[in-house]
Order: C-alpha cells, then sequence, then structure tokens
C-alpha cells in the first residue's frame, strides 16, 4: 500500500516537472505550443462575463445590506415620530398605524431582493468556478499533449539511428492517449462556453426586471404612505393656526369662571339662581336637589336655531316646573317664586285664566301617554337608540372620537360600548341617515 501511494507521487512529481519543463521551453521559444484561437475567443469572453457577475453579485448584496441599514434608520426615526406627536392631535392614531406599515413595506422589499433577485444572482455565479477548473485542466492536458507530441518527434528523429522500434510504439501511444483526453475536454469546451455567454442576456433581462419591479412597487406604496403621513401633518398646522389646540389649553387651565359663558350656559345659571332663590326664599328644598348636574362641556356656538329652546333649557323649564307643582298652595294658587321662573325663562306655556283673582286650573285634554328619556320621546325609534336629539349649535369635532353636526342635524343617542368612557355633559350617538357615530356635547342639543 505504501509503495502503491509512493509510485502515484512519484508519478504526480514527475508530471509536475514535466508540465513545467514544456512550459519554460515555450515560454523561451524553443518549442511551438498547440494554437486555437476560437477556443482563446471563448475564454476571453468568459473571463469578461465572470469578471461582471462578481461585481454585480458583490454590488447587489452591498445594496441590499444597505436597504436594512434604512430600513433599521426608518424605523428609529418613526419611533421618534410617533413618540413626539402627540395623542390628542389630529390624526395620531392614523399616524401611529402607518409608521408600522412603512416598517413592514421595508421587510417585504428586503426579503423580494434576497429571495427573488440575490439568490438567482448567486446560483448563476455558481457556473463560473465550475467553469473555471475545467478550464484549468484542459490547459494542463494541453502542455501533456504538446508534451507529448515534442517527445514523439524527438523519439522519431533518434529512430533511424538506433532502430528503437519499442520506443517509438510506446511513444506513440502515450501522444495518441495525451491527444485524446485533450481534445475531450477541448470539445466540451467549445460547446458550454459559447451557450454559458449567450445565457448572460436572458438571466439579466429577468433578474432585473424583477429587480425594477421591486423597487416600482415598494416606492409606490411608501409614497402612498407618505402622502397620508404629510395630509395629516397639513391637517395638524391648519387646526393649530385656527387656535383649536391652543383653545383647549386654555379651557382646561383657566379659571371656570372667567370665560365668557354661552348663551345656553348663561340661561341655564339664570334658571338655577331664580329657581335656588325662589325655593329658599319659601323655606322649601332648593330645585338644585332636583336638577341633573349642571356641569356641562364648554360650547362654542357658531348659529343657534331660530326660536328654539336648548337641550339644558327645556330640562331645567321641566324640572323648575314639576318643583312649583310640589309647593304648598293656598286657595288653589301657585306659588308665586314657580311662576316667576317659568315667565323668566320665556316657557311659562299658554296664560292660566283667573276668577276673582285665584288661579283657575284648565281641564287638560287627555293624550296617550308616551315614553320618555330626558325628555326626549322614545316610541318606535330603531333597536339600539335610547332618544333622538336635534343639533341647536353646530360643532366640529376636534378628537377622531368626536362627532361632528350641523344646525337642524337630527342625531340617535345610544350606550357607550364602555361605561367608563362616559363624561358628564357628553353623550354618544350617530347622526341619523350615516354611519358616522362619536361623542358630541350635550348643551349643543335638544331632545325630539
Amino acid at each position: 500500500m505504501a509503495e502503491n501511494k509512493g509510485m502515484l507521487l512519484a508519478k504526480s512529481v514527475q508530471k509536475h516537472a514535466g508540465r513545467a519543463k514544456e512550459k519554460l521551453l515555450q515560454n523561451l521559444g524553443k518549442v511551438d505550443r498547440t494554437a486555437d484561437e476560437i477556443f482563446d475567443e471563448h475564454l476571453t469572453n468568459f473571463n469578461r462575463q465572470h469578471t461582471c457577475a462578481t461585481r454585480l453579485q458583490k454590488e447587489f448584496s452591498n445594496y441590499i445590506r444597505c436597504v436594512r441599514a434604512v430600513q433599521n434608520a426608518s424605523k428609529s426615526l418613526m419611533d421618534a415620530i410617533t413618540e413626539v406627536y402627540e395623542s390628542q392631535w389630529t390624526g395620531s392614531e392614523v399616524l401611529y398605524g402607518q409608521t408600522k406599515t412603512i416598517d413592514t413595506q421595508y421587510q417585504q422589499f428586503s426579503y423580494k431582493l434576497a429571495d427573488q433577485v440575490l439568490k438567482q444572482l448567486d446560483t448563476y455565479a455558481l457556473q463560473f468556478p465550475e467553469m473555471k477548473k475545467k478550464i484549468d485542466k484542459r490547459g494542463r492536458k494541453l502542455v501533456d499533449y504538446d508534451s507529448q507530441r515534442h517527445s514523439f518527434q524527438s523519439l522519431q528523429a533518434n529512430a533511424a539511428k538506433r532502430k528503437d522500434d519499442l520506443k517509438v510504439t510506446r511513444g506513440r501511444e502515450q501522444l495518441e492517449e495525451a491527444k485524446s483526453t485533450y481534445e475531450v475536454l477541448n470539445s466540451e469546451l467549445h460547446d458550454e462556453l459559447p451557450a454559458l455567454y449567450d445565457s448572460r442576456i436572458l438571466f439579466l433581462v429577468t433578474n432585473l426586471q424583477t429587480l425594477f419591479a421591486c423597487e416600482q412597487q415598494f416606492h409606490s406604496e411608501t409614497s402612498k404612505v407618505y402622502a397620508d403621513l404629510e395630509a395629516i401633518v397639513d391637517k395638524l398646522a391648519t387646526e393649530s393656526q385656527r387656535g383649536s389646540y391652543t383653545l383647549k389649553k386654555i379651557n382646561a387651565n383657566s379659571n371656570p369662571s372667567s370665560p365668557q359663558q354661552s348663551p345656553v350656559k348663561a340661561n341655564l345659571s339664570i334658571v338655577n339662581n331664580v329657581t335656588n332663590g325662589s325655593a329658599n326664599a319659601n323655606g322649601h328644598t332648593s330645585a338644585q336637589n332636583v336638577l341633573p348636574s349642571a356641569r356641562t362641556p364648554s360650547p362654542r356656538p357658531e348659529q343657534q336655531e331660530d326660536d328654539e329652546p336648548s337641550y339644558q333649557n327645556t330640562e331645567v323649564v321641566k324640572a323648575a316646573a314639576a318643583a312649583a307643582a310640589k309647593t304648598p298652595t293656598t286657595n288653589g294658587t301657585a306659588s308665586s317664586s314657580a311662576k316667576q321662573e317659568l315667565e323668566l325663562n320665556g316657557n311659562a306655556g299658554p296664560s292660566v285664566p283667573k276668577e276673582n283673582g285665584h288661579q283657575v286650573p284648565e281641564v287638560a285634554t287627555e293624550s296617550p301617554p308616551l315614553a320618555t328619556t330626558n325628555g326626549a320621546t322614545t316610541a318606535e325609534l330603531p333597536p339600539g337608540v335610547l332618544y333622538r336629539v336635534k343639533a341647536t349649535y353646530k360643532y366640529v369635532r376636534e378628537d377622531v372620537d368626536e362627532l361632528s353636526f350641523e344646525v337642524g342635524d337630527v342625531i340617535n343617542v345610544v350606550e357607550y360600548e364602555d361605561p367608563e368612557d362616559q363624561e358628564e355633559g357628553w353623550l354618544m350617538g350617530t347622526k341619523d341617515g350615516t354611519n358616522e357615530k362619536g361623542m358630541f356635547p350635550a348643551n349643543f342639543t335638544r331632545p325630539l
């Protein structure tokens, strides 16, 4: 076994030494070299193609690394923007969602580049090392063939003198074997090299089409997201110029008695003062104990419907009238303080005929009773609707969970999905005939 290895090693050393000697003689011009101009042209094309593929593979790998770096930088930037953009500002929820969308689009983009472009390029580039090995082997076999050819020529020159036919015969066999080995490899490369060179066009077309399509889709989708983000910021700028967020801050931090009261709150205050004063003067319980809390959101009325009392005024007047009805009377006369309250608000109703200075109650016409909630009729309402109100002021929402409406719009009042979200003085409703739903200030409406 050791002898066989030794023989193989000696043969390999002898072969390498023979090739080195042959190349040296060829370089010095002592012996000729087998020429193949067609193969040389194929080899030139192969080397150029190999260089281009290697560069494209290197640059594209670097490009994907840069895309992923930009993705990380974009994610960090968007995280900072979501922290800076305050939650009460317009479109904050949409902005948070869109920043996550951008990160997802970056992930999909980098994945497509790696899976559909770089992977195909790697497969294409794997052909060149294998082909290079075959070309190198063909070069070694060509040197062996030239070496055997030159040796056989020397044997033929000396055969006439020495008449050593055995060596000539053996030299011819070695020459034929070296020639056959070389020509097989040479023939294969004459077919494979042109085919590989021609394949570059189809590969580049397919690969570049995929690359450009991925780029186009990514930039198209991200441009839509950035357009939405730009619109959100534009709206924030518009509302800021109108003072929406400044007014919010002032209303939240200022003294409650300092802002100018709206007509609705002013009327409500007058009714409460009169009711309290009258009831206390007569030694009876204050009407405030009967009324619901007067704490309501500060309205910003822009236009009031003609001759239509507000929701709060209607409720207060009814409550005051109820309190007056409970006040003890003398000789059938109603309490003067309750009467003054009704007359002060202009909602005292029709005049009551008097007889000998005393009030004579009219006989009420009977009518079928209707179910009411907060003074509003609840009969024949759609499922889920508590009652209906009509807008007496225009209201423009200041947050995404609020409802905007115009004067005269009808709103269906519904329950809050989460009772903990309910705020004093605010109702939840849907604009009649639409799918718009949100919170709205009760003192901008009146019951139907």
